[in-house]
């Protein structure tokens, strides 16, 4: 089987491995096929479990970046669930905040950041850090209420 797609493959930086097997490739690259399939596929709606928990800090970048433009082509509705609340914030219309034992939702806040987005532009966004605290301290006072 190889890294095929209805999605332009140069747009996923796979051009140069369309005749490779997965094994072949490096996960960066097989995360990129996945985000290819994914989206070519015509559901309504997709569900990403931690799709780059297992990547390096800039292949995790590059391709939160080009998940972010996939959506603004396609606007599906994409539920993302992430550890990584930089990456909630930073992808999200709306983060659902949960915590453990028993879960639960704690909080569902709303992300009122500008679209189209840039994962380098966030970091310099006010706004952005403003959300993140926000729902740090979400998770820090549902840690310490699960404690008592």
């Amino acid at each position: 089987m190889t890294c095929r797609s209805t999605l332009r493959r140069a747009r996923v930086g796979l051009a140069d491995f369309v005749d490779k097997y997965p094994k072949m490739l490096s996960h960066g690259m097989r995360q990129r096929c996945a985000l290819a399939r994914t989206f070519a596929l015509d559901a309504p709606v997709l569900l990403m479990d931690e799709p780059f928990g297992a990547l390096d800090a800039q292949t995790k970048l590059q391709l939160e970046d080009l998940l972010l433009g996939l959506w603004n082509e396609h606007r599906r509705t994409v539920v993302f669930v992430t550890h990584d609340l930089a990456e909630a914030v930073a992808m999200s219309d709306r983060v659902v905040v949960m915590c453990p034992r028993p879960g639960r939702i704690l909080a569902d806040v709303r992300i009122d950041l500008e679209r189209p987005r840039s994962i380098r532009a966030l970091q310099q966004d006010r706004r952005f850090h403003e959300i993140y605290s926000h729902i740090w301290g979400l998770l820090e006072s549902g840690a310490t209420n699960d404690a008592k």
